[in-house]
């Protein structure tokens, strides 16, 4: 067994103990977007503060999910919590913008997070076996950022169901997460 193969066990022992953490911020972002979909916000402040609220809780989940992550992984989470909150403080500062600005923030928002999920889905395709459940909600949040960057029609509405459509599948890649955390400690456990 080489460092780098022990290191790695190491990482994913103490990380697969924390699985129930990730099931609940899923859990948690389900809630989310249920609300999210249930309620008619009519102003652009409130979308923007609502979506403030969305990119924070993401910046900090992030920030939870750095602790377990190995080496550079750990780089690409602090910078993904980083932007995260900087763009939920930005939609608080300004929360008066037109839903174009809105929407273009929103949109790299879903790109970012978007191409981040489809790397992270194809470099564990060969360790984890629903790595394509992932590689479809990055898809999803790639499709739906671009959607958001070229719309020109935009509603409140629209805007809420962007926002509460992110809340739901960062839900999904939360549960997905937690599961495969689960799975990957009870097969080092058995080994």
């Amino acid at each position: 067994m080489s460092t780098f193969d022990l290191e790695e066990r190491q990482v994913v022992e103490s990380a697969a103990g924390m699985w129930w953490m990730f099931l609940l911020t899923g859990i948690l972002w389900l809630l989310v977007s249920i609300i999210l979909f249930r309620f008619d916000y009519t102003s652009v402040s409130a979308i923007s503060i609502l979506f403030g609220f969305v990119a924070i809780f993401d910046g900090l989940n992030e920030f939870i999910a750095m602790t377990m992550a190995p080496r550079w992984w750990k780089v690409m989470h602090i910078l993904l919590g980083l932007l995260f909150i900087g763009v939920g403080i930005v939609a608080f500062i300004h929360p008066g913008n037109t839903f174009a600005a809105l929407a273009a923030v929103f949109s790299f928002f879903l790109i970012f997070k978007g191409g981040f999920d489809v790397i992270v889905s194809i470099a564990t395709r060969g360790e984890i076996e629903v790595w394509w459940l992932q590689l479809v909600v990055g898809l999803v949040e790639l499709a739906l950022g671009f959607w958001a960057a070229a719309y020109f029609g935009r509603s409140a509405i629209l805007l809420v169901a962007w926002v509460a459509a992110i809340a739901l599948l960062r839900a999904i890649t939360e549960i997905i997460f937690a599961f495969k955390l689960r799975s990957a400690g009870k097969r080092l456990a058995a080994g």
